[in-house]
């Protein structure tokens, strides 16, 4: 049953919601807890240690460092502002979150996915100046124009969801408050408006697709590129192993606009409700596990830092 108030700055009168989460799994519950807290924390830690090995290291201080921080900061913010949620869904069952809390949620979690894939694109864009162009590198790839593509990055982000959450807002929710899914999902909370939706879920089609296809043609487009110059590598070693990176990359990226594409880019979101759950979770909670290692497993650079750290660490006990 819809708990109802009504606001003098539209029609809502849904007071609340209520996110369904795994109900087909519940009996579950207490081992799909301890199987994503885990996760959840191993995601946070092994972000969070890119992001202080990062900026405690003066030799990462440089653009391909900075722009993966930057992108372990907001997978760090992405998962904390919905796998927290999850877990309770998982021991107690389906839960409720006040309307107010459920467009805050709904803005963090597009704002922040939509800056990861803006900040996976100027990481592209970074390794295809780093391989493609070396000479030219350090004057292109500055440290001020990295921090203006990381600010960029945000900014653009930040005009693109703000409007498409305040476009929401001005919907009339007057019936059903339960959302299928984990967390407050912009397509189900469009499905449960009671008003004419036609042109806000055309608007989160065009601005969701816009994000995803601006990112994934500057992604494309770069790696296309990175890996002709690696073909043309004389040594074959040389060749194994940049391929061997690429690929690691590749797969992260194939996992996160795979699962996107999926939910999202889809005119009529009734057409998605019933499936996207399992696809939301490969991004919140698989590919911010692999991110940590795959970015730094094969980074002999990161590698030297640690040791360090460590050193220092042993020294001053």
């Amino acid at each position: 049953m819809a708990v109802c108030y009504h606001t003098q700055w539209n029609d809502t009168t849904v007071q609340e919601f209520i996110l369904e989460g795994f109900p087909a799994v519940q009996h579950l519950g207490n081992v799909l807890f301890l199987v994503h807290l885990l996760a959840y924390l191993a995601s946070v830690m092994g972000n969070m240690l890119i992001i202080t090995i990062t900026w405690a290291d003066h030799r990462l201080q440089i653009p391909m460092y900075i722009l993966l921080s930057s992108f372990s900061f907001c997978e760090c913010g992405f998962i904390t502002t919905v796998i927290p949620k999850l877990l309770v869904i998982f021991l107690l069952g389906r839960q409720t979150i006040p309307f107010t809390d459920c467009l805050t949620q709904a803005f963090f979690t597009l704002f922040l996915g939509a800056t990861i894939f803006f900040l996976m694109a100027a990481m592209s864009l970074d390794r295809y100046l780093a391989i493609c162009k070396p000479l030219h590198y350090p004057s292109i790839m500055n440290l001020r124009i990295c921090f203006l593509l990381v600010v960029f990055c945000y900014a653009l982000s930040f005009i693109i969801i703000t409007g498409l959450v305040f476009k929401v807002s001005q919907l009339s929710f007057c019936g059903p408050n339960v959302i299928p899914h984990f967390f407050c999902d912009i397509g189900s909370l469009i499905h449960l408006s009671c008003s004419d939706t036609r042109s806000t879920e055309m608007l989160a089609f065009g601005l969701i697709s816009f994000i995803l296809f601006s990112s994934l043609v500057v992604t494309i487009i770069a790696y296309s590129n990175v890996v002709v110059t690696i073909m043309h590598l004389p040594s074959a070693k040389e060749r194994q192993k940049a391929f061997s990176t690429c690929s690691s990359h590749l797969i992260v990226l194939s996992l996160m606009y795979g699962s996107c594409f999926f939910i999202y880019v889809k005119p009529n979101q009734m057409d998605r409700l019933d499936s996207n759950k399992e696809a939301a979770l490969v991004n919140t909670v698989v590919t911010p596990l692999l991110n940590p290692v795959i970015y730094t497993l094969r980074n002999k650079q990161v590698h030297q830092a640690l040791r360090d750290a460590l050193s220092r660490v042993k020294l001053h006990k």
